[in-house]
């Protein structure tokens, strides 16, 4: 009698926190934003589409217009009519919106900083100030009494503009220079500063139309960068620069010119060789250079292959590699630096069929190998001798473990990074020798009622319609009851090989505090559980990808977390493809779909190979010039597919100066659904006129766009507060 008690004590004090009302609906008396209908025929494989929105394509040429033409002038009428339209139907919850925001906010500690990194006799951090927006980036000489340094004081620099952007930043081997890229227009073209870190000064250097970040040589003053194709933005060139010169008289020393590989220019952790990555989906392909010889001869480690993939790092007389040579799956080899071909390749890690090997850190004494079992992702500690083998134990059901900012070579200290569903980011510091450990910071949540034992967290496994299991992971607040009138939120992006790790995230609490459960839902197209989870998740097999959502959605039914009135979905990028493609394919299983700067556009953007980043795609969705590729591509591309029929109450996030996904792919899908839509549910888009994919730049005003996602999924529930 006592347990029952306790649990409608239970019940009622979840059910309390919140107040809920029947959701109204003010949209219901407005009158819809239409696009204007330009029919365009597209053919291609004898298959003709008619697209009536294809006018709203702008060039950069136009956006960046001082005086916008015709087109570009009825593409920002569209674009403000759609915004006024959501500010307007959400106009009720704005007090709400600001309350989320505020509360959102006010769980991260203003004045923060980052756990100190050492490198080259200087500790490294960041910090926040209270009120600040941007970060002040800081270092300290590694000595008693030693001043703070102030590099880079983002407040102040970003004073004034309506995105800032900052890229990498590296120091010169002498301690005395500072390379920074700032992006200041959202579309991820860095112009790399140089900043005397001894005077202060900023460099009359300026290097444009960059990647944002830049690899010093052994020299001091020799630097080499990426830059970008103007129109495709493909990361196409290797420059060489030095300090004090102009950006015309830098060299070129590597170009990429095959149109579906990208390249970039780093350095191994021993400081001892600069490195140039040429990549694509299925290959890639390494230089190498002394970073005492700048003016030296590049050579090629392993001269790329088809399906060949792999990635260096270095110590002593060997290169350290990661690859899938033989092995789906990855294993670490080591070659003579002398001989880098792939004849000399000999294992350390020997390929397993059940562990896929994610990557490694080098030191002295220790091999430390990031490996995923059973998805979660797991840390390796291995000393050369072989006198010792060991995983580092963790205990939630749901995880996420990563070694960071292990820069010293000589150290039998270990640096790694922890998160669960319940538990904040961690920073470790572990003793591989002893086998100790020391917490160096938690981050810390800013809410007196919050307290990690309150969450429950549960790693779950639904079965797709092939049998396949798919992992799922869970959180919600204690007291929660499985009886199906949960509200859910289920997340998923599943492309690219790129895993959603099971991590903290304090804004979920305003979820879940309001008797929200958060599901993730560990699709193929991820590689959550190996190489073949990719693999069956992308090209032909891309509709796995969807149907594998569809099946997780019908899980927690089935389960009695929720039920489709209180179903929800999100995904962002090709998770906002995801998002089109179950609005099409199960429309009346979700009561609210959360699109952000989603990929719908999928075929058109494919065969237009001017459009940034869509050469190198083409391993991941198929070539559409590809008739096979073609035909399945268009069956499953989100706006090619929209009908006439009823959709679930949807909001759609994107950002006009987006390079990812352009803008005109979500305002297109957008005005076709509202033609073709037979519901009277929500349908409506958030065009922030000032960002690009990743959103605002600074710390906070990111969270205005999070609070109005929340309110739209709360005010479709009915809860008001």
């Amino acid at each position: 009698m006592k347990t029952f008690m306790y649990t409608i004590f239970a019940i009622v004090l979840l059910l309390s926190s919140c107040k809920q009302i029947e959701p109204p609906k003010p949209y219901l008396s407005m009158e819809t934003p239409v696009a204007k209908k330009s029919p365009k025929e597209l053919t291609f494989h004898k298959d003709t589409r008619i697209d009536n929105y294809f006018w709203m394509r702008l060039s950069d040429e136009q956006k960046n217009a001082d005086t916008p033409d015709a087109q570009t002038q009825d593409v920002l009428d569209y674009l403000n009519a759609e915004n006024d339209y959501l500010n307007k139907a959400m106009e009720h919850t704005d007090s709400f919106q600001d309350k989320l925001y505020n509360e959102i906010v006010a769980r991260i500690k203003e004045d923060d900083q980052s756990v100190p990194v050492s490198d080259n006799g200087y500790s490294y951090y960041m910090k926040f100030e209270k009120g600040g927006d941007y970060a002040l980036y800081c270092r300290k000489k590694l000595e008693n009494g030693a001043k703070e340094e102030i590099m880079l004081n983002g407040p102040k620099m970003a004073k004034g503009h309506a995105y800032y952007g900052f890229g990498s930043r590296s120091v010169s081997t002498d301690n005395k220079l500072l390379a920074f890229g700032i992006d200041t227009v959202s579309r991820r073209q860095y112009t790399i500063y140089f900043k005397n870190l001894e005077t202060g000064e900023l460099l009359s250097d300026k290097l444009s139309n960059t990647a944002g970040s830049a690899a010093w040589a052994n020299d001091g003053k020799t630097v080499f960068y990426t830059i970008k194709d103007p129109q495709t933005l493909r990361q196409n060139k290797i420059v060489r620069h030095v300090i004090g010169t102009n950006q015309s008289e830098d060299v070129v020393v590597y170009e990429e010119k095959d149109d579906t590989f990208r390249c970039f220019v780093g350095k191994t952790k021993s400081d001892a060789y600069l490195v140039i990555a040429s990549f694509q989906t299925l290959s890639t392909e390494f230089r190498v250079l002394d970073a005492n010889t700048p003016n030296g001869e590049w050579r090629v480690i392993q001269p790329r292959e088809k399906n060949l993939e792999y990635s260096i790092d270095h110590y002593g007389d060997h290169f350290y590699i990661r690859t899938n040579l033989n092995a789906k799956n990855f294993k670490l080899v080591k070659t003579p630096v002398n001989k880098p071909e792939k004849e000399h390749w000999i294992d350390v890690l020997p390929h397993r069929d059940d562990v896929y090997f994610q990557g490694m850190d080098l030191f002295k004494n220790f091999l430390v190998a990031e490996e995923r079992k059973n998805g979660l992702r797991t840390i390796r500690i291995m000393k050369w001798d072989g006198t010792d083998d060991y995983y580092i134990d963790f205990n939630d059901p749901a995880y996420f473990a990563s070694t960071t900012s292990n820069l010293d070579f000589d150290t039998d200290y270990l640096r790694y990074s922890y998160s669960s569903l319940t538990t904040p980011n961690s920073t470790y510091e572990y003793n591989m020798t002893t086998k100790k450990q020391e917490i160096l910071k938690q981050e810390e949540v800013v809410d007196t009622t919050f307290a990690i034992e309150n969450y429950t967290s549960e790693r779950l496994y639904a079965t797709a319609k092939d049998g396949t299991k798919i992992p799922v992971s869970v959180v919600y607040k204690k007291g929660i009851q499985k009886n199906g009138k949960n509200p859910l939120l289920l997340y998923a992006y599943g492309s690219y090989g790129n895993n959603t790790e099971p991590t903290f995230n304090s804004t979920r609490l305003s979820l879940l505090d309001r008797g929200f459960v958060y599901a993730i839902a560990h699709i193929r197209g991820g590689q959550e559980m190996g190489r073949d989870w990719y693999e069956s998740g992308k090209l032909l097999k891309k509709k796995n990808t969807f149907t594998d959502f569809i099946d997780v959605g019908q899980f927690l039914i089935d389960e009695k977390f929720t039920s489709n009135n209180h179903l929800y979905a999100y995904g962002g990028s090709a998770g906002g493809l995801l998002m089109g493609a179950i609005l099409n394919m199960a429309p009346d299983m979700w009561n609210g779909v959360v699109a952000a700067v989603p990929f719908v556009d999928v075929v058109s953007t494919m065969l237009d190979e001017t459009i940034p980043l869509t050469t190198f795609e083409f391993d991941e969705w198929g070539n559409p010039k590809n008739k096979m590729y073609y035909d399945y591509m268009i069956s499953y591309s989100p706006y090619d597919n929209v009908e006439a029929k009823d959709y679930p109450n949807i909001l759609v996030i994107t950002g006009y100066w987006d390079s990812q996904v352009q803008y005109w792919e979500p305002a297109k899908w957008v005005a076709k659904l509202r033609e073709l839509k037979t519901d009277n549910n929500l349908l409506i888009m958030d065009c922030n006129m000032e960002t690009g994919h990743g959103g605002a730049s600074g710390r906070f005003e990111r969270y205005k766009s999070l609070a109005l996602t929340y309110a739209f999924l709360f005010d479709l529930e009915g809860i008001i507060e």
